[in-house]
This record gives structure tokens, sequence and C-alpha cells, in this order.
């Protein structure tokens, strides 16, 4: 377990395993669902991916409809690739950034989450099909972020030509 952790990235621990851990809190605090693990080696796992998933949602969802309503205006990538080789702060700034959208889309996430809750109240058919709801709406998130991840790399080798 400690070589696992030590080779977690500042990323990984700011992007991924803190929001996990922070959204996993607030939910049992505001929602009749807890997803707190007794195990901590369970637990450093299943908060990763809470993490890893509320990340994506930031990159999939939530970006591209900022960008979309001139929230956010992103720098040129060519641009970017060759201002990280000149200035490695660069890199550091946009892990932050990441960071700020993962957060925000915790907190997204957090406020669908208790009015899911509240709806399964008024319509109790909706936690019948809590299961597929949840499976379906990963695949779709991990089937965005698969193609945004191509794509970057795509754009990445070009931008490297």
């Amino acid at each position: 377990m400690k070589d696992l952790l030590e080779k977690l990235t500042s990323y990984n621990i700011f992007n991924y395993l803190f929001p996990g851990i922070v959204f996993v809190v607030i939910l049992k605090g505001i929602t009749s669902y807890s997803l707190l693990q007794e195990n901590l080696v369970i637990g450093v796992f299943v908060y990763y991916f809470i993490g890893l998933v509320i990340s994506r949602f930031g990159s999939v969802v939530i970006e591209p409809l900022l960008r979309k309503l001139s929230f956010l205006k992103f720098a040129d990538y060519k641009e970017f690739v060759d201002t990280s080789k000149k200035d490695e702060k660069v890199e550091l700034l946009s892990e932050v950034n990441n960071m700020y959208r993962t957060l925000c889309a915790m907190f997204i996430l957090l406020i669908i989450l208790k009015f899911y809750d509240w709806m399964g109240t008024k319509a109790p058919i909706i936690k019948d099909w809590s299961n597929w709801i949840v499976i379906i709406l990963l695949l779709f998130i991990f089937l965005f972020s698969y193609r945004k991840q191509t794509q970057y790399i795509t754009r990445r080798i070009k931008a490297n030509k």
C-alpha cells in the first residue's frame, strides 16, 4: 500500500483522490447515500474512482458547456505545447486549473444527486432503476473521455511536428 501511495502524483491526489473523498463525505451529509468505506485500502480505490468519474464529468460535460457559453476561452493548443517547453510553470498552472474544474464538477454532481435523492422519494421507480442509470451514465462518461483523450493525443502529436 505504501508503494502504491508513493506512486500517486500530485495530479492524481488533487484531481482524483481529494475530490473523491470530499464528495463522499459531503454526499453522506446531504443525501441518503453513503459511499464511505470502512476498509482503508478499498476506500482509497473507491474514492480515487469516484474522483476520476467527477474529473471526467468536468472534462466532458462542464468544460465544453462553459466553452460554449463563452465563459472559458482556451489558448491555441500548439501555443500551449510550445510554451510548456519554455515555461514549466504552465504545466503546474494547468494542473491547478484542472483541479478547479473537478471541484466545480463535484459541486454540480452533488446538486444533481441531492435532486435525484429527493426525486426518489417522490417517484420510487427512479430508485429501482438506479443501478442501470449509474452504469449507463458511467459508460457514456468514459466513452466521451476516451474520445477526448484520443483527440488530445492526436493534437499533441500534430503540435510537436
